[in-house]
């Protein structure tokens, strides 16, 4: 059976019989041997060449006039070109901003894009990198739509926020200690008593009037 399976097989044209791989049954499984042969570079590139004819390079195609092209046509030759590799830097900067771990983030997906859309004008190949802030219709927008202020949690890094816990943390921990709390009671009946801050104020006023 196994004779009469190979002798049905159809054989590779105008390659030697000798290159051909054989298929055995073992197991019910189809095993094909001599592949060593297929994946040697000097091989692979005899069946490849043998197999499959390489078509002759088309002509890149002239782009379409943007004014009298189509609306599909101008998104494939002057918009996707440019926007795409922008989109996929705006990946990468959102992956290090950390985006995709956190709900919110000072990372702003359209100020990126626009700050590089920006730079990699071809207009403007001879100039110096401008920041967003610093484009000016976005100074022009700005000064008639000012945003509201970044809160601090966002613009913090790990490493500042962490020492600003650590830190609010460890005063928590101190006031709440007995002999800290006997201190600031006996200060806050100070200030009731002698009315500190009337007295500075007075000082104040006399050293001014000399």
């Amino acid at each position: 059976l196994l004779l009469e399976y190979e002798a049905e097989q159809p054989q590779f044209p105008d390659v030697p019989e000798s290159k051909q791989g054989s298929v055995s049954l073992e197991a019910g499984i189809l095993q094909p041997l001599h592949m060593e042969q297929f994946y040697s570079a000097p091989a692979a590139d005899t069946v490849v060449q043998q197999l499959l004819p390489i078509p002759e390079a088309a002509p890149f195609p002239e782009p379409p006039h943007p004014k009298t092209c189509s609306p599909q046509e101008y998104l494939e030759y002057y918009i996707f070109p440019v926007l795409l590799p922008g989109i996929a830097e705006l990946l990468h900067r959102a992956k290090e901003e950390k985006c995709f771990e956190r709900k919110r983030t000072k990372f702003i997906a359209c100020d990126f894009l626009t700050e590089w859309l920006y730079n990699k004008n071809p207009k403007r190949k001879d100039e110096s990198f401008t920041e967003f802030f610093s484009i000016p219709f976005v100074n022009d927008w700005l000064k008639d739509h000012p945003r509201p202020p970044i809160p601090l949690s966002l613009l913090l890094s790990e490493e500042e926020a962490s020492i600003v816990i650590q830190s609010f943390w460890r005063g928590y921990r101190v006031r709440c200690d007995s002999e800290i709390q006997e201190l600031r009671q006996w200060q806050k009946q100070l200030r009731e008593d002698k009315n500190i801050a009337e007295r500075v104020k007075e000082f104040w006023a006399k050293q001014e009037a000399k």
